[in-house]
């Protein structure tokens, strides 16, 4: 199968290899495997977007893409910018967190923000492995990139309540990874976040937020789905996922 348009970066350079298989963190009866792009050095920002647009993503200096035997599940989607309009929860959500201080800070550690992803890990994925990182793991997962990386923050007062790790591409935003305040349900900060995002690639004029992959079967995945229209990306090809592929009720 033809992975790269050798046009559009240095295929050539290039190396792939999967990975042995490991347990899913979505779906508790399947085991996964990775297919990882090497070496490290040669994905810059330009050749990192050329990827993401085929399925791959970024953990750490890791570029990756879900490569498993007997199993399509995990489906990389992005988010028109263009055509998406915040429906009432998310527009609500914006109006919530309008108030929060949102700054730019150099990708580094923070105590703040490492008490905070342990508060985040601990509420929201306990048992899941990462609610034990080290400070080390943690660095290693959010804060080592050979892209164009943006750390950014989310205060009230002076708390700080979410962070979020965005990677900037040639065509849009992806979204490493968010986490927040977990004992704030009623703010929504997760949908604001994504929100925000989008209305940051508006206002730069780029046409996608990506937001990595995304499982009909995993109810982790689910908040995803409220994001419309969203693309997946399905033997290859970009295409709108409808009601149907999202398993939503048909509209009336």
């Amino acid at each position: 199968m033809a992975l790269l348009d050798d046009s559009e970066l240095p295929f050539s350079l290039l190396q792939f290899y999967a990975t042995s298989p490991y347990p899913c963190s979505y779906l508790a009866d399947r085991t996964a495997r990775s297919q990882v792009a090497t070496p490290t050095h040669l994905i810059t920002t330009e050749v990192y977007s050329a990827l993401v647009r085929r399925g791959f993503r970024r953990s750490g200096v890791f570029t990756y893409r879900p490569w498993c035997d007997h199993c399509r599940a995990c489906v990389p989607v992005r988010l028109p910018v263009a055509r998406y309009t915040p429906d009432r929860s998310q527009r609500r959500a914006l109006r919530r967190n309008a108030h929060l201080t949102v700054r730019e800070l150099p990708l580094g550690f923070y105590d703040a923000h490492y008490d905070l992803y342990n508060r985040y890990q601990a509420a929201r994925h306990p048992g899941g492995g990462m609610d034990q990182d080290s400070q080390e793991q943690y660095a290693h997962f959010l804060l080592q990139s050979r892209v164009d990386t943006r750390l950014v923050e989310f205060s009230d007062a002076g708390r700080v309540l979410m962070v979020s790790v965005i990677d900037v591409l040639s065509d849009g935003l992806s979204s490493v990874y968010t986490f927040f305040e977990p004992d704030l349900p009623q703010a929504s900060l997760g949908t604001y976040n994504i929100a925000w995002q989008a209305a940051q690639c508006q206002a730069n004029h780029l046409p996608y937020l990506y937001l990595g992959y995304w499982i009909r079967e995993s109810p982790k995945m689910a908040y995803k789905s409220r994001f419309r229209p969203m693309e997946g990306l399905i033997d290859g090809e970009w295409r709108e996922l409808g009601p149907a592929d999202l398993g939503l009720d048909e509209p009336d």
